[in-house]
């Protein structure tokens, strides 16, 4: 008989490699197919509730990076809290309707007003399809457990009429309305835009200064003065209808010795000003207070038309020349202030940014951007361009279609913020926000927004279900929004599109209005902000197995400007409370360096193509190691290392399943009490473990999960515990105290770690559960997280055990020397001399334990320090030495031994080894070994 077939060495057919990209997707089919995520959801039935709800993406192409945290990020929390004692559906959603599906149309040559809104629509609503199929697969490939089978989509008509309803509700409230104010105007979509919808750029653009002769002084002017105002926009002169000053600045009259004609500017930018018109030796002929100015008039430079001087407090004395061109039309500050003047605004530019005829003939038909440098060529013209230079601002653009964008004085719809911006404020009171600077952030977001611009000059869309009556009057009545609702309901929202304003009207209804009961339809949509910001009534007060308000969302940090904010709008207005309880927001994907990513950069990760190379649960391990509440790095590099250390968790998993494979939980369990003291530390310390990554999984803090997971597995696990582990799991007797006492604890390690890693690792935690035959539930999923048990205090075993772990670092660097020293190779052929003070001996005694085992030696010797002779080296307060252990080796246990061939029928083991071959191996008697 050999003597290896004396030996418990471990077996288990768990595959030392994953080959994840093609085992994965078998398991996700095996999972669809068993209806793993509704069994789960029958087993929470009745439990308390935890209520995530999706912000829905927008359906457009496959899923990027960024896409995957987000989803990672929810299903972590999801499963952990499904198996955490939690009922925790988890319905995800999608964004469907709005400007980049039509733009998608468009490029495959479409023609929106060829074909007419209703087939239009159609169109869109089978692109918005499609594109959720394909993320919805996307999805599903990274193991995202949820109701695949009924998501919600904002364009389905359930939700459109809820949506409806929230409006109706507003509307009850008088918080919606009609008016002219200058408003984010996107050219390139032909759309008014919210400020979510806005980014900013810094551009660089051509800024003039421009003289205008005073008209009437008010008798403190001459009318040979000119004011020097300064714009960074020449495109709006030609609507330019105020000048503004500030009430407070001083302003001075001049006359510079090389000009005869007399300008005014603001007294503490003369100096600069100067300089930069080149000015020389300025007389200072007046000084005036900037409200001393007000009501005086201008001529406009090229345009037969009175300039009113007028007082605004925004304007500054940094930049320019102190008196700003005032264009109404083009700039919400230039509108509040025409409108304390009761100035019209002039609007000269179209939907697509181009101006007409109002703007003059030369400019008809000129797109905005191109008439800067016409704007500037007729200042020149009439001698009234002082100076034209480049300045470098930030600019806003469309954050869809990347342009910039301009501002419109035009109607459109409004929902108010101002009259309930407080009751908003108030009920952030009631959220929880991690990290909690998001609290700050949303709170100033909404107390410094203005009102909300709803309207979209689009198509497709939930349309604004108001009506028209005869003498133009609007008609918003909560009644008719909530008829419309129901048409919705039942036909979907193109109904609006298909039937004139009569028929969507409730039968017989009348206005007096209308006297001959002619009715005519709003053409605008809502903003999609509208649409996504409905949903906590769309999705989560509508649907039997979800509620309102929900417990957490979890989205990108832009979110505070977009979803969180809208949803926070609408549901105060209709519920008086905000729709969550907490918010936890995640920063952005960057590449390995740094930097932003951008197809035409070529430093984007794409998901699909890692998950062919490494697999989804490197992705999803990845997100555990990173904190997601800042901006995180990715790159193909960053992901190899990621793979490194999950191949380390697999073999640490694998190592343990092979070292149990022959335990049975039923029979072979060693009680607490009984346990060996390592082993009773061990125990206690995975108990530790476990309430620690339970905590921080309840803080959604998956990247303290990660460490303390890997914390474990490399330095508690590999480190310590199965380094002396294997000595005793392949030597002892396989029934014997020692081994089933060892193997409780990695009996309880597999399984507990298992489930508590399934939450980041789920299709690796199933295929480990296969070779758990005594888990009798089908699925590792179906399972509960471990619970952390009562085990009394253990204050006192860990500190025994924290002292231990200095003596063992202190013993390690001793052997190491030795080893340097060529004294001996590996730490059995050690023998060790521990001289320990009156303290050191009582910890050891208090360890209850034979260390020499733990010491991984083949001798160890405890003696009193003053034993010790002063040639003793000292390791960090301990006095050790080391020499060559003495005897023979064994070939069974490769350790030295003093006894060996005692038992004259086992000549090569010791005594111990032989009377465990004999009680288990008695074969061995009649067959000897070799």
């Amino acid at each position: 008989m050999k003597i290896k077939q004396t030996l418990n060495l471990g077996k288990t057919k768990f595959p030392m490699r994953g080959n994840l990209p093609q085992t994965e997707l078998q398991r996700e089919n095996i999972w669809f197919e068993n209806k793993v995520y509704e069994r789960r959801q029958k087993l929470n039935a009745g439990k308390p509730s935890f209520m995530l709800h999706d912000g829905p993406p927008y359906a457009n192409g496959n899923i990027h990076i960024g896409h995957a945290m987000n989803k990672i990020s929810k299903d972590i929390i999801v499963r952990y809290k499904s198996m955490n004692g939690y009922y925790a559906p988890y319905v995800p959603g999608w964004d469907t309707h709005g400007l980049p599906i039509e733009q998608q149309l468009t490029k495959a040559g479409k023609d929106r007003k060829k074909v007419g809104p209703v087939i239009w629509r159609k169109m869109a609503d089978e692109f918005a399809h499609k594109q959720v199929k394909k993320q919805m697969a996307d999805f599903k490939r990274l193991g995202v457990s949820a109701d695949w089978d009924h998501p919600y989509l904002t364009l389905q008509p359930s939700f459109e009429a809820a949506q409806l309803r929230v409006f109706g509700s507003m509307a009850k409230r008088d918080l919606i309305f009609r008016g002219k104010k200058p408003v984010f105007w996107s050219w390139s979509s032909e759309s008014a835009l919210a400020m979510a919808e806005i980014e900013y750029h810094d551009v660089t653009s051509e800024s003039a200064f421009i003289s205008e002769k005073i008209k009437d002084g008010k008798g403190v002017l001459d009318q040979d003065t000119y004011l020097v105002a300064w714009t960074t926009t020449p495109w709006t002169v030609p609507a330019s209808q105020a000048l503004a000053v500030h009430p407070d600045f001083k302003y001075v009259q001049v006359q510079p010795q090389n000009t005869t004609k007399k300008y005014l500017v603001a007294e503490s930018l003369l100096s600069s000003l100067s300089e930069k018109f080149g000015w020389e030796e300025p007389i200072i002929l007046a000084t005036f207070e900037g409200k001393d100015l007000e009501y005086m008039v201008t001529e406009h430079p090229y345009m037969d038309r009175d300039i009113l001087v007028v007082l605004a407090d925004y304007v500054t004395d940094d930049t320019g020349t102190g008196l700003v061109h005032t264009a109404p039309g083009f700039g919400e500050d230039d509108f509040m202030t025409g409108k304390r003047y009761g100035i019209t605004p002039i609007m000269n530019v179209d939907d697509r940014g181009y101006l007409t005829a109002e703007a003059g003939e030369d400019f008809d038909g000129v797109f905005y951007e191109d008439a800067n440098e016409l704007s500037l060529q007729k200042l020149r013209d009439v001698d009234a361009l002082v100076k034209s230079e480049p300045i470098t601002h930030s600019y806003p653009f469309d954050w869809r279609t990347k342009k910039p964008v301009i501002f419109r004085a035009v109607p459109q719809w409004f929902a108010s913020i101002d009259s309930f911006r407080q009751e908003i404020l108030d009920a952030l009171d009631d959220v929880t926000f991690k990290p909690e600077w998001g609290k700050k952030r949303l709170y100033n977001m909404i107390r410094d927004r203005g009102d909300w611009v709803i309207s979209r000059q689009r198509v497709w869309g939930v349309p604004l279900p108001i009506f028209y009556a005869e003498d133009g009057t609007a008609i918003i009545d909560p009644d008719i929004i909530d008829h419309v609702a129901d048409l919705v309901a039942e036909h979907g929202s193109t109904v609006w599109f298909e039937r004139e304003a009569k028929d969507l009207l409730p039968e017989g209804y009348t206005n007096e209005h209308s006297p001959n009961g002619e009715f005519t339809k709003e053409t605008d949509i809502m903003d999609v902000w509208f649409d996504s910001g409905s949903s906590h009534q769309g999705v989560m007060a509508t649907r039997p197995e979800l509620e309102f308000p929900e417990t957490l969302v979890l989205e990108g940090s832009d979110q505070y400007r977009g979803w969180f904010n809208s949803s926070l709008i609408t549901s105060v207005a209709v519920t008086g409370k905000a729709p969550y309880k907490e918010v936890v927001s995640q920063g952005f994907t960057l590449d390995g360096n740094g930097e932003k990513m951008s197809k035409s950069i070529g430093n984007t990760i794409e998901p699909n193509e890692v998950i062919k190379q490494m697999g989804a649960e490197i992705i999803r391990l990845w997100v555990s190691t990173v904190d997601t509440s800042a901006d995180v790095r990715v790159s193909m590099d960053i992901l190899s290392q990621t793979s490194e250390i999950y191949r380390k968790i697999r073999n640490t998993m694998r190592f343990l399943l092979a070292n149990t494979a022959d335990f049975n939980p039923n029979e072979d369990t060693v009680a607490y009490e009984d346990l060996t003291e390592v082993d009773k530390y061990f125990y206690a310390r995975f108990n530790q473990l476990i309430s620690e990554l339970k905590a921080a999984y309840d803080a959604y803090d998956f990247q303290s999960v990660h460490k303390l997971l890997i914390n474990f597995i490399n330095v508690d696990l590999s480190a310590f515990y199965l380094d002396f582990a294997k000595d005793i799991l392949y030597v002892e007797a396989p029934n014997g105290h020692l081994r089933r006492s060892l193997q409780t604890v990695l009996y309880k390690i597999v399984v507990g770690l298992d489930k508590l890693m399934l939450p980041i690792l789920p299709h690796t935690a199933e295929e480990i559960f296969e070779y758990l035959p005594y888990e009798t539930e089908d699925f590792a999923y179906l399972t509960n997280m471990p619970e952390v048990e009562d085990l009394g205090d253990n204050t006192e075993l860990f500190a025994n055990w924290s002292s231990f772990m200095k003596l063992r670092d202190a013993a390690n660097k001793a052997l190491e020397e030795a080893r340097n020293a060529k004294l001996i190779g590996k730490p059995a052929e050690a023998a060790l001399t521990l001289y320990l003070t009156k303290e050191q001996a009582q910890m050891v005694d208090a360890l209850g334990q034979d260390i020499r085992v733990l010491l991984l030696v083949s001798q160890l010797h405890l003696a009193d320090v003053t034993d010790a002779s002063a040639d003793v080296e000292n390791y960090d307060g301990y006095k050790i030495e080391v020499a060559h252990a003495v005897g023979e080796v064994s070939p069974r246990d490769r350790m030295y031994h003093t006894d060996l061939g005692s038992d004259k029928d086992f000549p090569m083991l010791s005594a111990h080894e032989a009377e465990i071959v004999r009680e288990n191996f008695p074969e061995a008697l009649t067959d000897g070994l070799e």
